[in-house]
């Protein structure tokens, strides 16, 4: 019988007190309002969190830009081409293991922008970690089941 190819150990300053591989994530997200709603995308029931909602976003490439992270994002997950504005805020958070698909202790590091829609149309993501957009009325945000990101995102923006 022959051996694999040796597993690659994970350097110490990677793992927790607790052997917990541990990281960080970087994301950038959009803050989509018109006529009193928001744009949101609905976390898909293949990992944590969910039937959740959150902005529509996500974590970035290796090397990828924020912003055009942002912008890639959007359209993946809502059919919409936006273009982005003003920074909302930055916002980071610990995410345990039981909270992650990984398995991973996950700091997320998320860049917030306002955006606005330029064009295409309301689509749903197939197959991706969202499993529908809609336009959510801003009076019905308290009442929705979310994603602490959103709350933070509403304090920020001062919606």
């Amino acid at each position: 019988m022959t051996a694999g190819p040796p597993r690659p150990t994970v350097p110490k300053h990677l793992l927790g007190p607790d052997g917990v591989i541990q990281r960080v994530r970087l994301g950038a997200y959009a803050w989509c309002e018109r006529d009193g709603a928001v744009l949101l995308t609905r976390v898909s029931s293949e990992g944590p969190g969910g039937g959740l909602w959150t902005l529509p976003g996500g974590g970035l490439g290796f090397g990828e830009d924020p912003e055009a992270g942002a912008t890639r994002e959007v359209l993946e997950e809502t059919g919409y081409a936006v273009e982005l504005g003003s920074l909302v805020g930055v916002r980071s958070a610990v995410l345990e293991p039981a909270q992650t698909i990984s398995g991973h202790r996950v700091q997320t590091v998320g860049l917030v922008y306002r955006g606005t829609v330029t064009g295409g149309e309301l689509a749903t993501e197939f197959e991706g970690s969202t499993d529908a957009a809609a336009w959510i009325p801003l009076a019905e945000l308290d009442a929705l089941p979310s994603v602490d990101l959103l709350a933070w995102t509403r304090r920020a923006a001062g919606r």
